[in-house]
């Protein structure tokens, strides 16, 4: 069973291997009792996005982590994935930029990515 902090490395791997853009971690825990983090990422065409969703699946899978709910996946230009304590948001830049979670979460404690890959 991994910790949540080890999901959300997990998470961030996959969609650094296949050159996901920006991104970013946010721990929300002592913010909201939604997940205890988002995973935040950009990817550059709809293609992507849904290549780095596929890479961010199979990590889970591989690790035993049951998805709970895939949202989004029709539109092209935001994905989320919820793995309960930990949610997967993928953008385009475009709908990146409109939604900014990094201000609208803005006291959620950012996570340096290198941190969380080390553990």
């Amino acid at each position: 069973m991994l910790t949540t902090k080890e999901v959300a490395a997990r998470a961030v791997a996959a969609l650094e291997e296949k050159k996901g853009v920006d991104v970013k971690v946010l721990k929300i825990a002592d913010v909201s009792t939604l997940a205890d983090y988002f995973v935040i990422c950009t990817g550059t065409s709809n293609t992507h996005i849904n290549t780095l969703c596929d890479a961010v699946e199979k990590a889970m899978d591989e690790a035993s982590e049951q998805l709970v709910s895939r949202e989004g996946h029709r539109s092209g230009t935001w994905v989320l994935l919820d793995y309960g304590s930990v949610v997967v948001h993928v953008f385009t830049e475009e709908t990146r930029t409109f939604y900014n979670l990094e201000r609208l979460w803005n006291d959620a404690a950012e996570i340096d990515v290198a941190d969380i890959e080390n553990k």
